[in-house]
């Protein structure tokens, strides 16, 4: 074998063997439960899990020795796959449904399989059985009451800080955790932050659940909801609970003893109903502290984070009345959009025009971002000019004290320009007294050369147009501010006129995503056109706005039940797809989309011929 083949045998082998060990690496087999803590009447549910790119291949599953526990059910099998970014993934599942027969501390130990000539084992699971009454298990057999239903579908609000300072962020994430099916939710009611400046975190279109524990117990687990929160005043504040009408679907109870009934119940005939409950949130208490005020400096001015702070001038040598750019930059984290810049002081002759901020907030688990003051300064005298520094006070939390940072002495060497007057000046040459000299025209006393002016006795027609015109004019425009000061006076009656008008500027944002192949957009944009329109129309506010209560309005107002019930076929259609876009075409986009603006319209011509 000659030096060529030999390297191109070596190259055959070494991408074999880095092709096993990374098909190796990609494999993985686990064994979870849903929860580590059961009671001794309880059922409970093991998994063991086996992850790679191939489940095809997967042989010869040994269960461990339950030892101490009942198997109620299993091996039941599910095979899921997935696709992202071109790598397919995928999971073999073997579930049993186990139910302890004694007090204590059990453990179940390894489950193997065999794939690709190579065994895998999971890890041991330490389980702990306390005491029950068989009323437990009696009462999960049959269907869902509220109580087990508020231990299987609810919504936790967690904060990452449960003390503050006044002023610093503190984060709540709002978690929806369900061990059953649930269908779209919707909210019935929003949580208030009195005593906060709210900032929406990273807002979601869609809800995405993950595995995860909670006390103990295994769940499907959802962020739903994220806010940055800073306190506006001390004491302890409470934030309200957020409240989700969450359709659950469950198994149907059974009507008798009957054996048929039993058997055409099980979960493979999917006898299922679909219940509405309400979920709510806990409460939160944050207690809010004071900040220093014996040691805060003269230059703090309600800044609580962390801040960088910088001052700059685009030139420093200049002639007279050319402008100077000079530009203040905050940046760091905290509520960057009501921070204070420090005013510059300016010496005599330097002229100061109000200044253009911009701000650019980065929304994220820690509010952070930049805020940019430009000032334009244009300096009127010649001469050496100095802008004394600036100091910039904040209080970091983090530090617990007051930090200033102080701006640089800017040194600006004003020069005169060729052929311009300067008022503070002492010494005028010849070329500033001729200048003056044209720019002054002095009174004549003598040979004026007067002629006296011929008088035209008939009025001409634009004198007097000129006399009414303005007359009608004023007339016209007092009737109109009367009539602008009565609507704006009434915001019920404001927003009742403006609700079609506003519907359609938000149905163009709908449009848009449409256009741009966006389904999952264009129906959230659609659900706020459709919410926004009822809202102003009705004249609920949007913290009280549920569909139910906006349906109920359109009845008392005598609206046709045929657009009622259109009313809600298209925002259930809207929640729907908001959460699960899959399968929705721009075909039956553009319909839907065609059908609110038709509806948008007649609900409002009903609605004025009602008036």
């Amino acid at each position: 074998m000659n030096s060529k083949s030999k390297i191109k045998f070596l190259t055959i082998v070494l991408l074999i063997v880095i092709g096993l060990v990374g098909n190796s690496f990609a494999q993985e087999f686990n064994a979870s439960v849903d929860r580590t803590v059961v009671g001794q009447y309880d059922r409970f549910q093991v998994y063991f899990t086996f992850n790679g790119s191939d489940v095809n291949n997967v042989r010869d599953f040994r269960p461990p020795n339950f030892s101490g526990f009942r198997v109620l059910s299993g091996p039941n099998q599910s095979t899921s796959m997935q696709i992202i970014n071109g790598k397919v993934s995928a999971s073999l599942s073997f579930v049993y449904i186990l139910q302890p027969t004694n007090v204590g501390d059990y453990s179940i130990g390894q489950a193997t399989v065999e794939f690709s000539g190579k065994t895998y084992k999971t890890n041991p699971l330490n389980i702990k059985v306390e005491k029950g009454t068989p009323q437990q298990q009696q009462q999960s057999n049959g269907g869902y009451t509220d109580e087990e239903l508020s231990k299987n579908v609810f919504i936790v609000a967690e904060s990452n800080k449960s003390r503050v300072y006044l002023g610093e962020q503190l984060t709540v994430t709002y978690k929806l955790y369900t061990k059953l099916n649930i269908s779209s939710p919707q909210i019935t009611k929003l949580p208030q932050y009195q005593g906060f400046w709210a900032v929406e975190v990273d807002p979601a279109q869609t809800i995405t659940f993950d595995i995860g524990m909670y006390k103990g117990e295994r769940y499907r687990v959802a962020t739903i909801k994220k806010v940055a929160l800073f306190p506006t005043k001390t004491g302890q504040l409470s934030v309200t609970p957020f409240e989700l009408n969450i359709p659950v679907i469950v198994k149907k109870k059974r009507t008798g003893n009957d054996i048929f009934d039993e058997f055409f119940n099980d979960s493979f005939f999917g006898r299922t109903e679909t219940v509405d409950y309400l979920a709510k949130s806990n409460t939160l208490k944050i207690d809010v502290e004071p900040l220093p005020s014996s040691v805060a400096p003269s230059s703090y001015n309600g800044a609580v984070g962390n801040f960088n702070f910088k001052a700059e001038i685009d030139k420093n040598k200049v002639v007279t009345n050319e402008s100077i750019m000079l530009r203040l930059t905050l940046s760091g984290s905290g509520n960057i959009q009501l921070l204070k810049a420090p005013e510059p002081q300016l010496p005599s002759g330097i002229d100061k025009y109000d200044p253009k901020v911009y701000d650019n907030v980065n929304k994220g688990s820690v509010v952070s971002g930049q805020k940019i003051i430009e000032y334009l300064i244009v300096p009127r005298v010649a001469g050496d000019k100095e802008i004394p520094p600036m100091e910039f006070s904040y209080f970091n939390p983090e530090q617990r004290r007051y930090i200033t940072l102080t701006s640089p002495t800017f040194k600006i060497n004003v020069v005169k320009g060729e052929g311009q007057y300067e008022p503070l000046a002492g010494n005028y040459s010849k070329s500033d007294v001729k200048l003056l000299n044209e720019d002054i025209r002095f009174i004549k006393t003598s040979d004026f050369n007067l002629r006296p002016r011929q008088e035209n006795s008939i009025i001409k027609t634009w004198f007097w147009l000129s006399l009414v015109l303005p007359v009608i004019f004023l007339l016209t425009a007092v009737n109109y501010r009367k009539r602008q000061e009565k609507l704006y006076g009434n915001l019920q009656l404001l927003k009742f006129q403006k609700a079609e008008k506003a519907a359609r500027q938000r149905l163009k944002l709908a449009r848009r995503a449409l256009d741009q192949s966006n389904i999952s957009e264009f129906y959230s944009e659609l659900s706020q056109a459709l919410y926004g329109y009822l809202e102003d129309k009705l004249s609920i506010q949007k913290s009280e706005f549920t569909l139910e209560s906006a349906l109920e309005r359109l009845g008392k107002k005598n609206v046709n039940e045929n657009l009622i019930s259109r009313v809600r076929e298209i925002a259930e259609k809207c929640e729907f797809v908001r959460f699960a876009p899959q399968g929705e075409t721009s075909a039956s986009a553009t319909e839907i989309y065609n059908e609110a603006v038709k509806l948008i319209v007649e609900v409002d011509s009903s609605l004025e011929k009602k008036r």
